[in-house]
């Protein structure tokens, strides 16, 4: 399924589509996409009908509001929770990565591995924050009030085996990588994304 979800987006329209997609907080339409992306609709349509199947995108119904159809539903669209990879020859450093993390929490070593995981980020750090946080896959973007968010967590499956100890190796990661740059990493969870956010040292919320 991998292979097949990787080379589904080997196509660049298919591949502006799924970035489109991939980069709303909420899920979108067959015409939203068609818009935003610059093709006709029944193109849109059909790449969008092409990365679901291959698992990338998941789709939902929901009734459309105003406009023609409306009351009708509306076929919308969002990323897939699904991770994919390809390794060859197959590597698995996810289940190394599980019998270490039980390893912490049965030693009760969490707190070296937060300093571990701070002095790790501290040496990731180096020129603009946000391009480095694209970098190791988080997709920053930044709020109006200047807290920047992350819309992807690249530790999502091993985060939802051992939550307590994975975020906090993550806010750890984070607040070294941050440095002394002028904002705080703290845990601020949402539904969808990273647990984690960036705030200025000086907002008060």
């Amino acid at each position: 399924m991998s292979l097949e979800a990787i080379g589904a987006l080997r196509e660049p329209a298919r591949r502006a589509v799924y970035e489109y997609v991939a980069a709303r907080p909420e899920p979108v339409s067959r015409n939203e996409v068609a818009e935003a992306v610059g093709i006709g609709r029944t193109l849109a349509a059909f790449h969008l009908d092409k990365l679901a199947e291959a698992g990338l995108l998941e789709t939902a119904y929901a009734p459309r509001s105003g406009g023609p159809g409306a009351g009708r539903p509306a076929k919308l669209y969002r990323r897939s929770a699904a991770e994919h990879a390809v390794t060859l020859p197959p590597r698995d450093y996810r289940l190394l990565a599980e019998v270490l993390a039980s390893a912490v929490e049965r030693a009760g070593a969490e707190p070296a591995a937060y300093a571990a995981a701070r002095e790790q980020g501290a040496k990731l750090a180096g020129g603009e924050l946000i391009p480095r946080l694209a970098a190791l896959g988080y997709e920053p973007f930044e709020d109006a009030d200047g807290t920047i968010r992350l819309r992807n967590c690249p530790f999502h499956a091993l985060a939802r085996a051992h939550p307590p100890l994975v975020c906090g190796l993550n806010l750890a990661l984070l607040a070294g990588l941050a440095g002394d740059g002028g904002l705080d990493a703290r845990l601020d969870p949402r539904p969808t994304g990273c647990c984690v956010a960036l705030t200025s040292k000086n907002n008060e919320r």
